[in-house]
């Protein structure tokens, strides 16, 4: 089997899958990946960024095993002016959160307010409130559980609104552009990812 390796750029409204209703926006329809070729794990459809696919296990068994700890860096803009206080409870690893119908404590992780981030603009704009302010966030989380960023941030008083994974280990979005695919060359996951 030859190995195979895609990064992409998950625009808004699309499900990080190659099978779905008739009308949904899908993998599939950005490029025509080879047959066994699979995402490795999933951006909800409200959020954007990088995804990797690959068909090769034993690489998307490493970035998904808890206990490789591979970091995940998102862009979030949440509601309001965010608090330093607010930032140092997303970092502590003391928030409890609601996954799979049990509380679940999420683990440390790193968070600093940043600039307005160079993204491309969100194919369908946020909702924008003149009298209240938005800000930036670079979270980077050690583990992945379902809406977990939306989760966090809302329980520290800061609903998100925008969110971009930016990068994943050692791979990141770079230049690339909502919709864009680009094959990554095996060395370079070697490397990356020190197998």
């Amino acid at each position: 089997m030859v190995k195979k390796y895609f990064a992409v750029f998950k625009p808004y409204d699309m499900l990080s899958q190659f099978t779905g209703d008739e009308n949904a926006s899908l993998l599939g329809d950005l490029h025509k990946f080879p047959i066994d070729v699979y995402p490795i794990g999933r951006l909800d459809k409200t959020s954007e960024g990088l995804l990797l696919l690959t068909n090769d296990n034993e690489f998307k068994n490493r970035v998904l095993d808890p206990m490789n700890k591979s970091p995940k860096t998102y862009y979030v803009q949440v509601d309001h002016e965010i608090t330093p206080e607010a930032c140092k409870e997303l970092a502590a690893g003391t928030i409890s959160i609601k996954h799979n119908g049990k509380q679940h404590r999420v683990a440390k992780a790193e968070c600093e307010k940043i600039e307005t981030p160079n993204l491309p603009e969100r194919s369908v704009p946020i909702r924008v409130r003149k009298e209240i302010p938005t800000s930036w966030i670079a979270l980077t989380l050690r583990e992945g559980k379902n809406r977990q960023v939306r989760k966090m941030t809302a329980a520290v008083g800061f609903p998100t609104l925008r969110l971009v994974r930016f990068s994943i280990g050692e791979f990141d979005l770079g230049e690339m552009k909502p919709g864009d695919v680009v094959e990554i060359d095996p060395n370079d996951v070697i490397a990356g990812w020190r197998l």
